[in-house]
């Protein structure tokens, strides 16, 4: 069924976000799994097909395009990501709103540009591989592992640094004190899971800070 309503008009002034994505069109249904099992893996959200990266509609242009996005959900995401779709129009044209729920229960794979198969999550307005602290992050809470945080110097030395200087990367963490990129990982982790450390990253980096809103979830 086709609609006519403001609803789209709405969204398209929220402009792209973390969980709002414009698609001028559907080409490439292993292109488009990234941006499934991103929204899924993250907060959910919606892809606006038939709406230029400016805002401007342009109306879906072909029923193939539906049916590539159940491609994309069910042979090319891993599981596959469950969604519902809503056609809208608006002065003689198609929007077609592509709704993901957040999934609770599972993470999602896509392939990247070389076929692997990755975790994806939705940073912003883009797409990125889950960063693999953020894995073990997940891992942990999945099978409700406790954080063990030792305080050790090591600890200290982290939470010395952050004080001072904002943020820190995986590798100077590792140069810093002078330990390998696994034990690394799992101290960052664990600091992540109890809240006094947050993950943020981007498409050029991931750095990690201290938690400014530790009671915020």
């Amino acid at each position: 069924m086709r609609k006519k309503d403001n609803h789209i008009q709405n969204l398209i002034l929220e402009g792209e976000h973390q969980m709002l994505d414009f698609k001028f069109e559907i080409s490439d249904s292993r292109r488009i799994a990234r941006s499934l099992a991103a929204f899924a893996n993250t907060d959910g959200g919606r892809l606006l097909v038939g709406v230029k990266d400016n805002g401007a509609i342009a109306g879906v242009r072909s029923d193939e395009e539906i049916h590539m996005i159940q491609a994309a959900a069910e042979m090319y995401c891993q599981p596959k990501v469950d969604y519902t779709t809503e056609e809208w129009e608006i002065n003689g044209k198609t929007v077609l709103e592509v709704i993901i729920p957040k999934d609770k229960h599972h993470k999602h794979k896509a392939p990247d540009n070389q076929g692997v198969y990755k975790i994806f999550v939705r940073v912003k307005d883009e797409n990125l591989v889950a960063d693999t602290v953020l894995l073990k992050v997940w891992k942990s809470e999945k099978f409700s592992r406790p954080a063990k945080i030792a305080f050790t110097e090591t600890e200290a030395l982290l939470l010395r640094y952050l004080s001072e200087h904002q943020q820190i990367t995986i590798q100077e963490f590792q140069d810093l004190a002078h330990i390998n990129h696994r034990k690394a990982e799992a101290i960052l982790a664990d600091f992540i899971i109890v809240g006094t450390i947050e993950l943020v990253q981007t498409s050029q980096s991931t750095t990690f800070r201290l938690n400014e809103r530790p009671d915020s979830d």
